[in-house]
């Protein structure tokens, strides 16, 4: 994008856009310059800022900022790096993260075209925030049927419609997740199970997720002749939660109900039979 472009978008004079131009080459970001008529500012292709921990288009959602917002944002970035992705995960595609965030600024409605378990479809919505979460980007928004949650990767496309709402007075962001959050745990969890693991499996198992962790911490510290420890644990489902106790491995053993263990002993043999002595290859000669 040319100088002259890059200023009218800002705001500001071209003289501003320059000096800003050297102060990012200067502190090692990648800018490449195009000279002639056809030439422009841009970034090197791949590159992602270390300064942040933001990737190219969440920086420019920091640079829709209110203007009496930015500078505290440039203070806080340069003294603190957020690095929300899990080990050896990659970002998650957030192409129109940017004109959300900016109808989120603007108190803007938005179409957008949404991709959900339900299928695909057109819903128009408030947007009032936003959240990242695991590496994710959500939208939280109004509609017609009150608060919403959305994945900005899920996000097919965007339309402005132009029309300002009035954000409620007493809506409070951090609040509203938290409640959503407690609302999707207590949905997601339909059942129990009862284990015995050791010390070694009783870690595991809290790494499973925060509920089973704070299941194992609450559970009475009494344990057997072999030192394990007997845990009701909360579960989706008994196909899921088999899944989940194989990465216990035998450091821990499901007591019930009998759906669970009985699933977990044909999972056991499936892979005893997989990983046992290998048969010797017949000769066909």
């Amino acid at each position: 994008m040319s100088a002259t472009r890059l200023a009218e978008k800002m705001g500001v004079s071209v003289r501003t856009i320059h000096r800003d131009i050297e102060e990012l080459s200067a502190s090692g970001v990648p800018v490449v310059a195009d000279r002639g008529a056809t030439g422009g500012f841009s970034l090197m292709e791949g590159w992602r800022t270390r300064l942040t921990g933001l990737t190219p288009v969440e920086a420019t959602v920091m640079s829709s900022l209110p203007d009496s917002w930015q500078a505290d944002s440039r203070r806080v970035a340069s003294r603190f790096h957020l690095d929300p992705v899990g080990w050896y995960r990659a970002p998650a595609r957030a192409d129109h993260l940017a004109a959300v965030a900016d109808a989120v600024w603007k108190e803007r409605r938005l179409k957008i075209r949404y991709d959900s378990w339900k299928g695909v479809s057109e819903r128009t919505i408030e947007p009032l925030g936003l959240v990242l979460k695991g590496g994710e980007w959500y939208v939280v928004a109004q509609t017609g049927k009150g608060h919403a949650t959305y994945k900005v990767a899920n996000i097919q496309a965007v339309e402005r419609l132009g029309a300002t709402f009035r954000r409620p007075a007493k809506f409070d962001l951090g609040s509203y997740w938290t409640e959503s959050l407690e609302r999707f745990s207590a949905g997601l969890y339909r059942g129990t199970a009862v284990v015995r693991a050791s010390a070694l499996g009783l870690k595991r198992l809290k790494l499973l997720s925060d509920a089973v962790a704070k299941a194992v911490e609450r559970a009475p510290e009494k344990v057997d002749a072999r030192g394990w420890l007997e845990v009701e644990i909360p579960i989706e489902s008994v196909e899921h939660a088999a899944m989940e106790l194989i990465k216990v491995g035998a450091e821990c053993e499901v007591v019930a109900p009998r759906e669970l263990r009985a699933m977990m002993a044909s999972v056991a043999s499936e892979l005893a039979g997989l990983y046992g002595p290998q048969k010797p290859a017949r000769n066909t000669a």
